[in-house]
């Protein structure tokens, strides 16, 4: 979806002639970030296209969510069970809510006409961000998502195919339709179906900007009814983005819209159509210029460059600015605080502070929406989204989002006055708002009662390990780190590294010989390895100094001091450790070339367990909504009561600084002794230790594995000191929990972060062989995470 090279916008193909005529195309329009993707953050087009291919193609696919293994199974689920909800939703299609997935299902619609930056591609040339909008409903919202594309350009034919299809579906996105068409598919769905129809090029931009408005007039001390805004852009997002905010209690006059042609005003007639008419004013101003000439407020969604030093400098006292356009906003915000130091301004970048990002609205409106079974998503909806937004910004923000951002405090002020899109509080706050506005409103088809235990239930949809990860990878970006990939002359430990400096991540370390890096990079078609630090071990200044180190460690252990010199000079693990341990970088990634087991042995000659700490291996299970963690998976053959106790604690800190509470299971094949068997005993005496620690998180056992992950299976055992499912699982020995974990990362359709090494003095991680680079990323940026909280710990004495 995103690039090193950033496309020129297309002008689009002019509308029917029934639409009249209209230069209200997206020219006029910005690429609003509609994802989580950074524009900003240097992704290659070799690694977007390898993202799509590997593996399954796409982002997408589709799993049942009840059992067909058996006969019984398919009888159930198809014929000839099938034939009783159908005819219970035949007697009341309400009952499709009930017995189908319609309730949770939204299509991503769109004909291709305007896809991102990038122009008209046609239908199918659209279906890889389609997919991706529908990614994300599910990571933000738990939405499943559909992508549909229509291959028309005619109006009444996509309008006819979307609403044939809407008892299919819970909810329709409209994305990527190019104006002025879309304000007519729009508004007819919204006339012919029952369920919500939203435009998130148009509403979703126009709800995040509305948010930042109110906090920003807030933060001047100005009123919405008192305040002139002008809108340079007359695109979808344009349009809507002046309807909701005098929706909202503008004034209709106060508000002046401008296009490529100048304003919009009463009796031009010019590249005027019904929608621009509708905004005209009367008005002595004729340019741009003119317009935000004391001006309070002034919204970009054109182009760069578009504001002027001397437009700024005209707006009136503490002028707010939305400079929107995307990759390049109308202004910088550097540019705009030279020109006076009174400015409080919002871009589409996720590099500067009060990102307009969609990804904050859509989700959570269309979650709110459907868990009410809204027949419209209407304006007092979208209102009520947009002072959810701006209100959250106003609470104390956690500290995990805070960390993330460069250190800085986010406090609400001319600086933070939106929230960042990671926020885990989104999802609490806008679709219950959202709910609300829709049952007082009345287009509510299941009204909510008890709003606290709806909030309860949102919180409880997402997983946190995905907005942990990329928090941890965010305040990796603030504090960039020097990593070792101890593998430098293979492929993937060179995209690695490639893709950890285009993240600004750090300065990536490879390990090699440098002619063998970079020929390898070059058949790779990476010509230039700017910004990546090759070391050769043979050829290291340093070279002695770590010898010294390691044969000071390991001269009672065997090594003479030449056995310590050839393990630095050839043994790019022993090398890479070495750089680690003496300060020459921050964290270290290897294990694509040796087993787990002999790199282990490699990384403990320069590298010592933390006191008081147990050195052993956590895998972390994602599926089905589901995160667990488990452990010991790579150290411990047989472990006693104690090291189990001690390897509990420390996978309940890791769970806990993933944002998760932790809830301990000591598995076992039998449950509260039952069988009673003498093997089971150890785990009940790993129990009974943990006991005796005073530990602050639950815990208990023996249990199997099913009792643990089953809450009915776990009902049974009403003394279980668990209050719901376990998420920390600790195994009886170490090749129950390999085989678990190869298992469920093989079998169980999920994502597999690690095994991750804990209980090391240092930051080193141990990659399996077949790693992708992308787990390499990950592993790599929680070791330099526990890096940077190492220096914390340090710091604070």
């Amino acid at each position: 979806m995103t690039s090193t090279s950033q496309p020129q916008r297309h002008a689009s193909t002019p509308a029917d002639d029934l639409l009249g005529d209209d230069d209200l195309m997206d020219a006029d329009e910005p690429v609003i970030p509609r994802s989580i993707v950074d524009s900003n953050e240097p992704v290659t087009s070799e690694e977007a296209l390898e993202l799509h291919r590997r593996g399954r193609p796409g982002k997408i696919e589709v799993t049942p969510t009840k059992p067909l293994a058996t006969s019984r199974d398919l009888s159930l689920a198809y014929s000839p069970g099938v034939a009783a909800p159908c005819l219970a939703i035949q007697a009341d299609p309400a009952r499709a809510y009930e017995y189908t997935a319609k309730g949770n299902l939204v299509a991503v619609i769109s004909n291709g006409t305007a896809v991102l930056g990038l122009g008209n591609l046609g239908a199918l040339g659209s279906k890889p961000v389609m997919e991706g909008k529908a990614v994300l409903f599910k990571r933000f919202a738990d939405i499943d998502g559909i992508d549909l594309e229509v291959d028309t350009e005619e109006v009444e034919a996509f309008i006819n195919c979307v609403k044939l299809l809407g008892p299919t579906f819970g909810g329709i996105n409209l994305e990527d339709i190019k104006a002025p068409e879309c304000f007519v598919i729009e508004q007819r769905l919204r006339e012919l179906m029952d369920i919500p129809v939203f435009h998130d090029d148009q509403h979703g931009t126009a709800i995040i900007a509305a948010a930042g408005l109110i906090n920003a007039l807030d933060l001047t001390g100005r009123s919405i009814t008192d305040a002139r805004m002008v809108i340079n852009g007359a695109g979808s997002a344009g349009i809507a983005c002046a309807e909701l905010i005098k929706a909202m209690g503008m004034p209709h006059g106060n508000v002046t819209i401008c296009d490529t042609k100048g304003v919009i005003y009463q009796g031009r007639t010019e590249g005027m159509n019904q929608w621009k008419s509708a905004h005209a004013v009367p008005t002595d101003d004729r340019t741009l210029a003119d317009a935000m000439r004391g001006a309070d407020v002034v919204m970009g969604l054109s182009a760069k460059g578009a504001f002027s030093n001397e437009m700024i400098a005209s707006m009136a006292p503490n002028p707010i600015i939305f400079a929107m356009a995307n990759p390049d906003p109308e202004i910088t915000p550097e540019d705009a605080k030279a020109i006076r130091d009174d400015v409080i301004i919002a871009t589409g970048r996720s590099d500067y502070p009060n990102q307009v990002n969609n990804v904050l609205g859509f989700p959570y409106i269309f979650r709110g929406a459907l868990d009410v079974r809204a027949s419209t998503i209407n304006d007092a909806m979208k209102i009520a989204a947009a002072y959810a937004i701006a209100a959250l910004a106003r609470e104390e923000v956690p500290e995990e989002v805070t960390a993330a951002y460069r250190g800085r405090r986010l406090r609400y002020g001319p600086d933070y006055m939106i929230p960042t899109p990671f926020d885990p509080r989104l999802i609490t706050h806008v679709p219950a708002a959202v709910a609300k506005a829709a049952v007082e409103s009345g287009v509510a088809m299941k009204p909510i009662v008890d709003f606290e235990r709806y909030r309860h239930e949102l919180r409880s949809r997402l997983d946190p390990t995905a907005s942990r990860m990329q928090l941890i990878i965010d305040r990796v970006r603030a504090h960039p780190k020097r990593v070792v990939f101890a593998e430098g002359e293979e492929e993937k430990a060179i995209s690695a590294a490639l893709a950890w400096r285009n993240g600004g991540l750090g300065m990536p370390i490879l390990v090699g010989r440098e002619e063998r890096i970079r020929a390898t990079a070059k058949g790779m078609g990476q010509s230039s390895l700017d910004g990546i630090e090759i070391q050769n071990a043979r050829l290291s200044p340093h070279n002695r100094l770590y010898a010294d180190f390691l044969y000071e460690r390991q001269h009672r252990n065997g090594l003479l001091f030449r056995d310590c010199q050839r393990l630095v000079n050839q043994d790019r693990n022993v090398f890479g450790a070495c750089l680690v341990a003496c300060g020459h970088a921050d964290a270290m990634v290897t294990g694509l070339t040796r087993r787990y087991n002999t790199v282990i042995k490699d990384i403990r000659l320069v590298i010592n367990p933390l006191p008081r700490k147990r050195m052993f291996g956590v895998t972390i299970i994602i599926a089905r909504g589901r995160t667990v963690f488990i452990a010991d998976t790579t150290v411990h053959e047989l472990p006693d009561p104690e090291v189990c106790a001690d390897i509990a604690i420390q996978t309940a800190e890791v769970a806990s600084s993933m944002g998760f509470v932790p809830r301990v299971a000591f598995l076992s094949f039998a449950t509260f002794g039952n069988p009673r068997i003498s093997k089971a005993a150890r785990v009940r005496d790993a129990v009974r230790a943990l006991d005796e620690r005073q530990v602050d998180f639950e815990y208990d056992g023996e249990m199997t594995a099913d009792v643990a992950l089953d809450p009915e299976l776990m009902a049974l055992y009403p003394f279980c000191r668990l209050s719901g499912p376990a998420n920390v699982l600790i195994m009886p020995a170490l090749h129950t929990a390999h085989i678990s974990a190869k298992l469920l990362q093989q079998l169980g359709g999920g994502t597999v972060i690690g095994p991750l090494l804990i209980g090391l003095e240092k930051p080193v991680q141990i990659v399996p062989m077949n790693a992708t680079v992308s787990d390499m990323i990950n592993v790599a940026a929680l070791a330099a995470h526990d890096a940077q909280a190492a220096e914390a710990a340090t710091a604070a004495g």
